[in-house]
């Protein structure tokens, strides 16, 4: 297997030329629950667990996914060899948004795509031991008890992943092209 990977990285890979589907895409449809339960079928297809869904509002969120190595073919948020490798080498995780916007005729389906990269450098507090007791007993005072963080410590935001945003949306247009 390993020489198939080197060959092909070797020989450019015989990869046919993406094809760009435009992001929000329209499809046909009237009933919603049927398009909303299209949508939430692709995503579970990908392996991602929904975090939350309003249909009211037309956005459905999925929970972080680690990405998918070589070693895990059947996961299909890492697309291409460029991204499976960078998985394999780098922990790596994404996070999808769906907006499902009601238009005359139809639907418009937007996606977005988050990756994140582990930063191995974070000092967590939480780190292994920190729950022990301190031999220090003096008394400190935390006067900034408010920590927020507009993104999870540890992780450091990479910008969207087009070709994942790519690769659903081509996946909608086949679930609604049947």
């Amino acid at each position: 297997m390993l020489c198939i990977l080197f060959t092909s990285c070797v020989s450019g890979g015989s990869q046919p030329a993406p094809v760009t589907v435009s992001n929000p895409i329209q499809i046909t449809g009237t009933n919603q629950d049927v398009v909303w339960e299209r949508v939430v079928d692709t995503i579970h297809n990908y392996k991602f667990a929904i975090a939350r869904e309003n249909r009211l509002d037309g956005r459905i969120e999925t929970e972080y996914k680690v990405g998918s190595n070589f070693l895990e073919p059947w996961h299909g948020d890492s697309v291409g060899f460029d991204n499976r490798l960078e998985s394999s080498l780098q922990s790596i995780r994404r996070r999808v948004f769906i907006s499902v916007t009601p238009i005359e005729g139809g639907y418009l389906l937007g996606v977005e795509a988050f990756k994140e990269i582990e930063d191995v450098n974070t000092q967590v507090s939480t780190a292994p031991g920190g729950a022990t007791f301190q031999q220090d007993l003096s008394l400190r005072r935390d006067l900034n008890l408010v920590q927020e963080h507009s993104n999870p410590v540890g992780w450091i935001p990479r910008g969207r992943d087009p070709a994942l945003e790519q690769d659903i949306l081509d996946s909608l247009q086949l679930a609604f092209s049947n």
